[in-house]
């Protein structure tokens, strides 16, 4: 068994494909027409056949109301890992990224992490992990 794709809800497509790919540096894998939406999905550039992410669009109530509720908890969607926090937190910073949290090591843990707000709906944590 083996994960192939994972889903981020995102209040515009279009909006969510441009800062996946533009500003986090994420590729697009697959868009397909669906009627009035996409199937969309973006891939790490390190690893181009590994999980694809999808956008999906939040049209469905309960999928509205779960990343609403998300999002006002302070919860994060997704979890993104990244080989130097600091470095990747510099770069978004001056692509306008804005951050509800900066680079925190976590006592007790080999994690340090910040969270994004990735400007679709959502909450997104960069991790480095270190040895301990």
């Amino acid at each position: 068994m083996r994960i192939k794709l994972a889903s981020v809800l995102v209040n515009d497509q279009a909006k969510a494909l441009t800062f996946y790919t533009d500003i986090l540096g994420f590729v697009k894998k697959a868009d397909i027409s669906a009627g009035t939406y996409r199937w969309l999905t973006v891939v790490s550039p390190e690893d181009p056949d590994g999980t694809q992410l999808v956008l999906e669009p939040n049209e469905n109530p309960a999928a509205k109301a779960y990343q609403e509720a998300l999002l006002r908890q302070g919860i994060y969607a997704a979890s993104f890992f990244v080989d130097d926090i600091r470095k990747e937190y510099e770069r978004l910073k001056k692509l306008g990224v804005k951050f509800t949290m900066e680079p925190t090591k976590l006592p007790g843990t080999p994690a340090t992490i910040a969270v994004l707000d990735d400007t679709c709906g959502n909450l997104i944590q960069i991790t480095q992990l270190q040895d301990f």
